[in-house]
């Protein structure tokens, strides 16, 4: 493929004839441009005496001056006709020394890709992942060891846990369910205004009480 390339595009070294000849037709271009605006002055020349010849009634010298003229006009639209071929010219080569730069640095980023795959094996790739497999694997198997309940606690039957701590979850449960309401107290009762609350009736005193009275009173005589 490199010499595909190399026989469209060129060696590298061509970049700087490339260079060296866009330089030579800026110059043309510019002695072109400048030789264009000698004529314009001369043909204007021309006018200026055609005019002057007119209007001292010398006819054939004011022929001769607008034929000069003409043939002044006739190279200013030759010189223009170079100039459009030149600008041409440096239009097509700007266009091959930018893809050239292109083909060249596409080039390049291929000779470092290939220089980075060749630094890196596929099978040096291979064996790290595996050793960080292996690795994560070990840790994984040394988390699992000291999460690993020893001793007393490791007989424990974790089934049988769980059954007796759903037993008391059950028995809060019907506990709560049996347990009395709370009685809220009695409103007090509003009494109309004017009149007295009603006094409860006395009881009577059972025999106790009426024997107890008359031993206090004994005692006092």
């Amino acid at each position: 493929m490199s010499t595909m390339f190399t026989r469209i595009f060129g060696k590298p070294k061509q970049e700087n004839s490339a260079l060296t000849t866009l330089d030579k037709l800026n110059e043309t271009l510019e002695m072109l441009e400048k030789k264009e605006k000698v004529l314009q002055k001369k043909a204007a020349a021309e006018v200026d005496r055609a005019k002057d010849f007119t209007k001292a009634k010398n006819k054939r010298a004011a022929i001769q001056c607008l034929k000069r003229k003409r043939l002044y006009e006739q190279q200013i639209e030759q010189l223009g006709n170079f100039q459009l071929r030149i600008h041409d010219q440096m239009i097509m080569l700007e266009g091959a020394k930018a893809t050239t730069e292109t083909v060249d640095a596409l080039r390049t980023g291929a000779a470092a890709m290939k220089a980075m795959q060749k630094a890196t094996n596929i099978d040096d790739v291979d064996k790290t992942m595996d050793e960080i497999n292996e690795q994560t694997e070990n840790m994984k198997q040394i988390q699992e060891a000291l999460s690993t309940p020893i001793g007393a606690a490791a007989d424990f039957d974790e089934d049988e846990l769980e059954a007796e701590l759903e037993e008391l979850e059950g028995a809060e449960l019907e506990e709560q369910l049996l347990q009395p309401a709370t009685q809220a107290p009695a409103a007090p009762v509003q009494v109309p205004a004017g009149r007295q609350p009603t006094r409860p009736a006395p009881q009577r005193r059972t025999e106790e009480e009426d024997e107890l009275a008359a031993l206090q009173a004994e005692m006092a005589l």
